[in-house]
């Protein structure tokens, strides 16, 4: 049975393909805290998450108060963090396909990238308010230059974008101080899936996006199936 040490890390332990994988994870807690407990296990944080579907445990920033509040406290506080929340909540992209973007590859009128998870081709628009901060934002620097760079330089020599674990560190942290829980790098995509579907109800163009084929699926994947069970059960009591 795999138990975590005090500081709930797993590098003191060798993958068995025996273990209840579930398990695991749930020594952990759910949520961003298992990706930010395992960051230092990489390879067995990839397996769990790959078997027990782990992101699906955060939630979307249902409130567009907070959602605007949250911007702008990024805006005033951090211009990359700033901007990389609002290229997640825009584009409905994964975390791990903003990262590597580099700025020539926000310079058009569409982000085009091969998805990294799918191996898919995703052509994205760059709607009017995003394209007018990344205007800002991009300007003077060079087609080469990552759009979120690292500033962590004490050991490398080259510049590299900030990894997902600080990306999480960051959204969770401001999404903490506005009282959010359940919140991780993921709930940018599902933010952008939740509004998406109350703006336009095209679940098709939703579940297109998202690569998914069961209306069901991208329902529950963007909160939208527990708002509904949640206002159904509201004045339900025996």
């Amino acid at each position: 049975m795999w138990q975590p040490n005090q500081q709930g890390d797993l590098r003191q332990f060798q993958l068995d393909p025996h273990v209840n994988l579930k398990s695991v994870a749930d020594v952990f807690g759910e949520t961003g805290l298992v990706l930010n407990k395992l960051a230092c296990c990489r390879p067995v944080f990839e397996q769990i998450r790959k078997e027990t579907n782990i992101m699906n445990f955060v939630q979307p920033i249902r409130d567009p108060k907070k959602l605007e509040a949250i911007k702008q406290h990024l805006k005033e506080k951090n211009e990359r963090d700033y901007i990389l929340f609002l290229v997640g909540i825009n584009t409905g992209l994964r975390i791990s396909d903003i990262l590597p973007l580099k700025v020539g590859s926000v310079k058009g009128t569409h982000i085009v990238i091969q998805e990294k998870k799918t191996k898919k081709k995703k052509i994205i628009p760059i709607r009017k308010t995003l394209r007018k901060e990344l205007d800002a934002y991009i300007s003077g620097k060079l087609d080469s230059d990552y759009l979120f760079p690292s500033r962590n330089k004490k050991r490398r020599s080259e510049v590299v974008p900030i990894s997902s674990s600080m990306a999480y560190k960051m959204l969770n942290g401001v999404a903490r101080k506005f009282g959010l829980k359940e919140i991780g790098t993921h709930s940018m995509r599902k933010t952008f899936g939740y509004y998406f579907y109350n703006t336009t109800k095209d679940i098709a163009l939703l579940m297109d996006l998202f690569n998914h084929t069961e209306q069901k699926v991208t329902l529950r994947y963007v909160g939208i199936l527990q708002d509904t069970l949640d206002d159904v059960l509201k004045d339900f009591e025996l």
